[in-house]
């Protein structure tokens, strides 16, 4: 009988999951609504940047209630449909959170293995980096950065948004990298005095394959746990400092950014709050359950 991979036996234990699947079911199921927002508000007439103030009153009060036309209802004030902004709302939500958590998982695995195979003054020094990171707490960065960025591309609106979304982005990255580099270099440490890595060096076997052949295939559970507890994080992150007002920035539908201007309304129309809070609760909480599953998935300990 064919022995089995450990990524193999994660795998088949995440298939007899229900939790699991219906989580990433869920979060299948927001990809595809951030994908095709544009094909989703096509077919229902719907624009998230088109303003209906003959739907609103003297004091900037709606006076239609949710309807097949508006299926969340309209903004107050500006008279945006709700539905397109909340279907766009979650396109840079992911887009920063996939993108930061790629970048910071490759980052941090090839800082993690270089440390810790290389060992002295490399590790010295990427340990050194990692200390220092971990100092600086991240929203002040953020607020320090991303106006300084913003008055490079000081054109428009909607260029000044994309820089702000790219400009997270990088941040996310280079600040988030750092709890996986501590973990696979601790990993590698303890890998590199095992027997096939030995024999692997010493019949002259090049650095680069035993880090990329040898180590990388035995850090698969690790860098797929960080990976999938990332994305939720950033999520959070993102929509917290939009709503802070120092992440996105209009006209980019964002669900902070919702949030931010609905708790002026929140008494007299709660809709307009709770569309957004229960996206990035349901996504979020998706997430992190399906991090939690990969996690049990991989971890030898809970093997039965």
């Amino acid at each position: 009988m064919r022995s089995k991979s450990p990524t193999q036996i994660a795998l088949e234990r995440l298939r007899k999951d229900k939790v699991a699947i219906i989580c990433a079911i869920i979060v299948l199921a927001f990809i595809l609504i951030a994908i095709f927002a544009n094909v989703i508000t096509a077919i229902t007439h719907t624009d998230p940047g088109q303003s209906n103030q003959q739907l609103i009153d003297d004091y900037g009060f709606p006076t239609v209630n949710p309807s097949a036309e508006h299926p969340f209802g309209i903004e107050p004030r500006l008279g945006r449909d709700l539905f397109a902004r909340w279907v766009h709302g979650a396109r840079p939500s992911l887009i920063v959170a996939i993108s930061a958590s790629v970048i910071s998982t490759a980052l941090g695995t090839a800082m993690g293995l270089l440390a810790g195979f290389l060992g002295g003054r490399v590790d010295r020094a990427i340990s050194w980096l990692i200390d220092l990171l971990l100092s600086l707490p991240l929203i002040l960065v953020v607020i320090a950065i991303a106006p300084v960025v913003q008055t490079w591309f000081n054109t428009n609106n909607e260029t000044v948004s994309m820089v702000r979304l790219w400009t997270l982005v990088v941040i996310f990255a280079f600040f988030g990298w750092t709890g996986l580099g501590r973990l696979i270099r601790a990993e590698v440490l303890s890998l590199r005095e095992r027997e096939f890595i030995q024999a692997a060096r010493a019949i002259g076997v090049p650095t680069r394959q035993i880090l990329f052949r040898e180590l990388l295939p035995n850090l698969t559970g690790q860098i797929i746990i960080f990976l999938s507890l990332a994305i939720p994080s950033y999520i959070t992150a993102e929509a917290g400092l939009s709503y802070l007002g120092v992440g996105l920035t209009e006209p980019t539908p964002s669900w902070g950014l919702t949030i931010n201007a609905a708790l002026n309304y929140y008494e007299t129309y709660p809709i307009y709050f709770w569309q957004p809070a229960l996206g990035i609760l349901v996504l979020v909480l998706a997430l992190n359950l399906l991090g939690d599953s990969i996690r049990d998935a991989f971890d030898p300990k809970t093997r039965r």
